[in-house]
């Protein structure tokens, strides 16, 4: 009888199982100096970690402090270790995961173009009034709307807006803080 030898599976000749896989919202408060946000994407793209949005902007000028939003999904092991690997790098001073946070709000804004004559014009205008769309911009075949609330929110407004002529989207990624007197 003839023995076949097999060599173990390889971690790469399978697509991993995607199981709990969470969506989460962390808020990084940083040192606003040069540098600083690259060594943090740097810990994402390192690892292989995927970022689905990310802003940044200076929160506390006299003390040179910025707040970097970072939105990320993976298991909560993975979520954990980003979150710890964050807490190691130097310029630093606090990581919040805003998702374990019931007192958390997230807004996100959109700038979305629609192409439309007819009824398809005001078909838009209707939907962009319930759902407090602003038109910034308006043309014979086109208006521009602006939008502000949850990323879902966007996602519905977006998706309504397909088959009446969306033509382009631009986000801001999402900006996230916590309710209460407690800072980050």
């Amino acid at each position: 009888m003839m023995k076949t030898l097999t060599a173990p599976p390889s971690p790469y000749s399978s697509a991993p199982i995607r199981s709990n896989i969470e969506r989460h919202t962390l808020s990084v408060l940083v040192d606003n100096e040069p540098g600083v946000l690259a060594r943090v994407v740097g810990l994402f793209s390192g690892r292989g970690y995927n970022i689905e949005s990310l802003t940044v902007a200076e929160v506390v000028h006299e003390a040179q402090l910025s707040r970097i939003t970072i939105v990320t999904s993976g298991t909560p092991e993975i979520i954990e270790q980003i979150r710890h690997q964050l807490e190691r790098l130097v310029p630093i001073h606090a990581v919040k995961d805003l998702t374990l946070t019931v007192r958390a709000i997230e807004r996100e804004l959109a700038m979305i173009k629609v192409r439309g004559k007819g009824e398809n014009r005001v078909e838009a205008m209707n939907l962009a009034e319930a759902f407090r769309a602003k038109v910034i911009d308006a043309t014979v075949e086109s208006f521009i709307f602006e939008l502000t609330g949850a990323p879902q929110k966007i996602d519905d407004f977006v998706a309504l807006m397909r088959p009446l002529g969306l033509v382009e989207v631009s986000r801001t990624g999402v900006a996230a803080i916590s309710r209460g007197p407690e800072p980050i």
